[in-house]
């Protein structure tokens, strides 16, 4: 398989990505972000994301193809090639890809995946220099390993609806993202970053695990263990906390009812009052500075201690000016305030659009739509364009045949159903988008 001419600090790396849903394409989104070539193996059905959430539709009200704003946005700059791995010939032409392959990435099952003969044994077998990744719900060092795991699951199983229902709704709910799969995403991305460099220096592959619910746990207990981080002294020490009391969970700072946008006089508006310069600050600009001697606000471990207090006073100061007054004094006390943007906000939000973070492309069959950009810039290795989000099997053809197949053998492939490619290239027309 040639090498195509790239950009971005990963040109070169060439990525098979068996994964679907949110998790693993936000990784190799990522990294294709960052100039690898990714090789998106997908089923005859295809990503079941493909048809989830918003859809262009045609002047007769028609969907186009497979083509959801979840998949169209977690998916640009791959390729998609479909393979039925339940097929024994789907099955060699994987491995025949995984040979010039760098990485490999799977949320199938570890089992299933040792059941078709594609378990890392076997592929480091065929390409031992092969970063081999799966990405799983539960560590298979454990107890919860052959558990179904998707995103509302994990934040159940980490404590996420339960911390809203205790110090936030009074119901249990979920983060309105798919922060499991975002999180344990993130978590893929770096982890085969560092096995390719660690294979730089070594000149080995290897097997790495990334699970979501150690993930998100890592995510949540980091902020909330609190107390009980510290196990309990054999000489009688204690642990000195906030209201939570001593030994007990929760960080009072994240936990304070009063942690959330700040009601004004005619709408709300995010503040942070931070350290002892704001205080001051805060305290001179609203004409009672003598308040900063008060115990409840004169040092930072006194803030900590009675957040909840701190916060509960803030609002009620918050709701004696308009939102304008506010931003005026707030910017002349260089205090830091955001406003409440909407979803509609954000995607006008003019520095967003300023740095070029969203912007359009044409897509070949879904028209016009809008983009979002690489959070990160590079001096050295620029980042690439990527290309638009491809057709269930779009490449599959191109993808086989330069990795040795004849023509022959790739229509056989085809003929079998092992393999699949678009019937047409026809590109359809565009009207309006639907919610699904």
């Amino acid at each position: 398989m040639s090498v195509e001419t790239q950009c971005g600090p990963l040109a070169g790396v060439r990525i098979l990505d068996l994964s679907s849903i949110v998790l693993g394409p936000l990784a190799t989104l990522t990294l294709a972000g960052l100039g690898a070539e990714v090789i998106k193996i997908e089923a005859p059905e295809g990503d079941n994301v493909r048809e989830a959430g918003s859809m262009r539709v045609d002047a007769h009200g028609e969907e186009h193809e497979k083509m959801g704003h979840v998949f169209m946005h977690n998916n640009r700059g791959k390729k998609s090639v479909v393979l039925d791995l339940k097929k024994a010939s789907a099955r060699q032409a994987l491995l025949k890809l995984a040979k010039d392959a760098d990485v490999l990435l799977s949320n199938i099952r570890p089992a299933a995946m040792d059941r078709l003969g594609l378990g890392y044994e076997a592929l480091a077998a065929v390409n031992p220099r092969l970063v081999y990744v799966t990405a799983c719900g539960y560590s298979a060092r454990g107890p919860y390993a052959d558990r179904p795991a998707y995103d509302d699951l994990i934040q159940g199983a980490t404590g996420l609806p339960w911390l809203m229902q205790q110090y936030g709704t009074g119901q249990p709910m979920y983060a309105p993202v798919s922060l499991a799969d975002r999180v344990t995403g993130l978590h893929v991305a770096y982890s085969i970053s560092a096995a390719l460099f660690a294979r730089e220096r070594n000149g080995c592959g290897q097997h790495i695990e990334v699970s979501m619910f150690e993930s998100v746990a890592h995510f949540v207990l980091t902020d909330h263990m609190a107390g009980r981080t510290f196990a309990p002294g054999a000489h009688g020490e204690r642990v000195s906390t906030g209201e939570a009391g001593e030994g007990e969970v929760g960080y009072d700072r994240l936990l304070s009812a009063d942690r959330r946008p700040y009601q004004t006089a005619d709408g709300y508006l995010c503040v942070l009052i931070y350290n002892d310069k704001h205080w001051r600050a805060l305290m001179t600009s609203i004409g009672k500075p003598e308040l900063f001697d008060d115990p409840l606000f004169s040092t930072q471990r006194n803030r900590s201690r009675r957040i909840r207090e701190v916060y509960a006073w803030v609002a009620g100061v918050m709701r004696t000016r308009t939102t304008a007054q506010w931003k005026a004094l707030l910017d002349q006390a260089d205090i830091p305030y955001q406003a409440v943007n909407s979803i509609e906000d954000l995607l006008n939000d003019p520095h967003l659009n300023a740095t070029g973070f969203i912007g359009e492309a044409l897509h070949p069959t879904e028209g016009r739509v809008r983009t979002l950009g690489n959070p990160t810039t590079w001096s050295g290795t620029p980042l690439p364009s990527l290309s638009p989000t491809p057709r269930l099997g779009e490449h599959s053809v191109a993808v086989l045949l330069s990795a040795g197949y004849s023509h022959e053998e790739v229509k056989q492939l085809l003929d079998e159903g092992a393999a699949c490619a678009p019937r047409d290239t026809s590109h359809a027309g565009t009207a309006t988008a639907a919610g699904a």
